[in-house]
């Protein structure tokens, strides 16, 4: 049933028939879900409802500064997003790269309040995450024998996203999926984005294009991404994925992410917190 009638802007808010909230506005899709007694639970929709109005329009408000490394931003959400990627300079990574996971935060913080104890929001695969008590199982858009990751409230992990080739945004490299770990949905995010970029390999059949060609107004402008990759060796998927984790070990050793995994043609490697989750991480 709706939750809300559509605002002005054009958000939409309404109930699952499982009971999770689900929002959407433009390209925003985010499903979420807080647990407690009921009238919490009720209490926790209305603010998330009424908070996801209006993050669209902030986010468009500022979408050229956005789509730059370098601009300042002032909107709350917008600052989550460059605070996320200013690790990773002096790499080309504009905020944009934190967009879902930034989002998925801010609805977080609406659905966190009095008699809730555990609570996601989860934005197209990019995941927030609070737990006063308890643990979340969350399910991964990725195969290769990891589709789900148990976060427990003494966990440090507060973020999941996932980046790759295939996936819903552009990537430099050719990992069908990366799924990382981190402190904050944005944080993740990010680190997805730069980690999914990293496993590459030198193969004359891997297929790009300037990103601009595939959506005109990205903000990866004329960079080349990968739009189809061949099968490739035992040795050459090997090359590629162990690039990816060399990039996901330094961002670790950094505090920037807690655990990742990479996923390239059947064959994966995984680092940190996943590996706990998966064994030692080999292919």
């Amino acid at each position: 049933m709706a939750l809300t009638a559509p605002t002005r802007t054009g958000a939409i808010a309404a109930l699952l028939p499982d009971g999770r909230l689900h929002l959407q506005h433009g390209p925003i899709d985010v499903v979420a879900e807080a647990f407690g007694p009921a009238t919490a639970v009720r209490a926790a929709h209305a603010r998330a409802a009424g908070r996801f109005a209006s993050i669209l329009d902030e986010l468009v408000a500022e979408l050229d500064a956005l789509r730059s490394p370098d601009a300042p931003v002032t909107g709350i959400v917008a600052r989550r997003m460059a605070a996320a990627v200013a690790p990773y300079r002096p790499a080309f990574l504009t905020p944009m790269a934190a967009v879902a996971g930034a989002v998925a935060e801010e609805v977080l913080e609406a659905l966190t309040g009095p008699g809730i104890t555990r609570a996601y929001a989860n934005n197209g695969g990019d995941i927030a995450l609070w737990l006063a008590s308890g643990d979340l199982t969350c399910a991964l858009a990725v195969s290769g024998g990891m589709d789900r990751v148990t976060v427990r409230s003494t966990d440090p992990v507060r973020g999941i996203a996932t980046s790759g080739w295939r996936g819903r945004s552009f990537s430099l490299g050719i990992a069908d999926a990366v799924t990382v770990v981190a402190r904050t949905a944005a944080m993740a995010d990010a680190a997805a984005t730069m980690v999914a970029n990293a496993v590459d390999v030198g193969h004359p059949g891997v297929r790009r294009r300037p990103a601009r060609e595939l959506q005109w107004d990205s903000d990866l402008g004329d960079r080349l991404v990968t739009v189809a990759v061949p099968p490739l060796s035992p040795e050459e998927r090997a090359v590629a994925l162990d690039a990816g984790l060399r990039a996901a070990e330094g961002f670790r050793a950094q505090g920037l992410i807690e655990g990742a995994a990479l996923f390239l043609q059947g064959e994966r490697r995984v680092t940190g917190a996943l590996a706990l989750e998966k064994g030692d991480g080999s292919g």
